[in-house]
């Protein structure tokens, strides 16, 4: 379905500014944009995606990842197509890349949305698969129907919305798990097309909003793994979020236009999550790496096993109903 874009202007000569994402792409009439999602047609600009939806499923909120909100639930989640990113670890290139003209879309309301997820029994709603922002238009009206029938709500990011966007969707964003995808901006412009500022200015904004938020990083050898970076990364979170946000390290496996990089080596994590423990982070996972009990949550005062998962699934929770330690009590950041 196509309908007209929030957050444009309207420029001399029939151009377009969009002011969905960072890019701020300037359209020329009969063009679109960056994320292929947005066109201009005589000097107004269109969501080419309301609705179209690329990939559906219930999952286990864990495979978001998000740990600490609503564990052991499922959700509901939907992608569409396009992204802002040129990512070239890209795990979803395929629809990513892709416009509602090139691949098969199946239509669902935001009313259909809300009732489907109502009818799988599922918590929580999440816009994922691809980047969210790029149909804002979309899961802004889900979001406020989501919150009018008892769903939370979710969005699976790689924070590159412009703060104007996050200002719509904030208010009806209950959780995001956002992809910090490195610490440099050299990496960011060489690996993913973008800046990384925009993306640590979103996070703070974020947890500023009051919305909960987990942070992953994909080590890629070679990119974004050296001591230095790792130590950056933690010390950002560590004084701009909170050390009680959660940090989930994942395995990097070859992938996309980076197929002869090798896989992220087992060690590289385990001395990761050390230096985010070391800094004083409470909440430090490893993904992508069974075996290595990288995925359990402890008790960062006395070390109790509060949540035991074997894949997704979860072992007895012994967090009280006030957030606490069944064991010594220390308040843990933790939506049940």
């Amino acid at each position: 379905m196509k309908i007209e874009t929030l957050l444009y202007d309207k420029l001399d000569g029939n151009k377009t500014q969009c002011n969905i994402c960072q890019r701020k792409c300037v359209i020329l009439d009969g063009n679109r944009g960056f994320c292929l999602t947005r066109e201009n047609n005589n000097g107004n600009l269109y969501n080419l995606n309301y609705g179209s939806v690329s990939s559906s499923g219930v999952d286990p909120i864990e495979k978001k990842p998000l740990f600490h909100f609503l564990p052991g639930s499922k959700v509901y989640s939907l992608g569409t197509v396009g992204c802002n990113l040129a990512c070239k670890q890209c795990q979803n290139w395929r629809i990513a890349r892709a416009t509602v003209d090139s691949i098969y879309t199946q239509e669902i309301s935001p009313e259909t949305s809300i009732k489907l997820a109502q009818e799988y029994r599922c918590k929580s709603i999440a816009w994922t698969y691809n980047e969210p922002t790029m149909w804002l238009e979309y899961t802004l009206d889900s979001a406020k129907l989501a919150h009018k029938n008892d769903l939370k709500t979710i969005y699976v990011t790689n924070g590159y919305m412009t703060q104007e966007s996050l200002e719509l969707i904030g208010p009806y964003m209950d959780a995001a798990n956002v992809d910090l995808k490195g610490m440099s901006d050299k990496f960011y412009r060489e690996i993913c097309n973008a800046r990384l500022g925009p993306v640590l200015e979103n996070i703070i904004l974020m947890k500023e909003m009051g919305i909960h938020i987990e942070i992953t990083n994909l080590i890629i050898p070679g990119y974004n793994d050296s001591e230095e970076e790792l130590k950056v990364l933690v010390k950002f979170i560590v004084e701009e979020v909170g050390v009680e946000v959660p940090l989930h390290f994942t395995r990097f496996f070859p992938n996309y236009k980076m197929e002869d990089v090798n896989p992220t080596p087992i060690a590289t994590l385990i001395n990761a999550r050390k230096m985010a423990r070391d800094e004083g982070m409470r909440n430090v996972y490893v993904g992508n790496a069974p075996g290595l009990d990288g995925e359990n949550t402890y008790c960062y005062n006395c070390g109790q096993l509060l949540i035991e998962r074997n894949g997704y699934g979860l072992g007895p929770i012994k967090i009280d109903e006030n957030k606490k330690c069944s064991e010594c009590g220390a308040k843990i950041n933790i939506k049940i």
